[in-house]
């Protein structure tokens, strides 16, 4: 099923975020190696959103709780949804 993982930047987030994003870019280039993105992109310097595919929402969460941005406190919220896509 897919999952909307939809991210808050906190406030002055960018030194963090350039600290993080190597790591945070090489979990999302193995996602999609994997074959379970449906589309990734950034919604500016105020948070992020990927759309994946995981088997469940408690796996979509344990991912989304292992990422660097959210670690390394770029993130203050992160929100796991399903989705359903309804255009290509």
């Amino acid at each position: 099923m897919l999952y909307a993982i939809i991210a808050e930047d906190g406030k002055d987030s960018m030194p963090k975020r350039l600290a993080n994003r190597p790591a945070h870019l090489e979990r999302l280039h193995a996602l999609k190696a994997e074959g379970s993105t449906a589309g990734m992109g950034p919604a500016g310097f105020t948070g992020s959103i990927i759309i994946a595919e995981f088997p469940s929402l408690a796996e979509a969460e344990a991912w989304a709780n292992d990422d660097p941005y959210l670690i390394g406190g770029v993130y203050i919220k992160v929100t796991v949804k399903p989705f359903k896509k309804v255009l290509p």
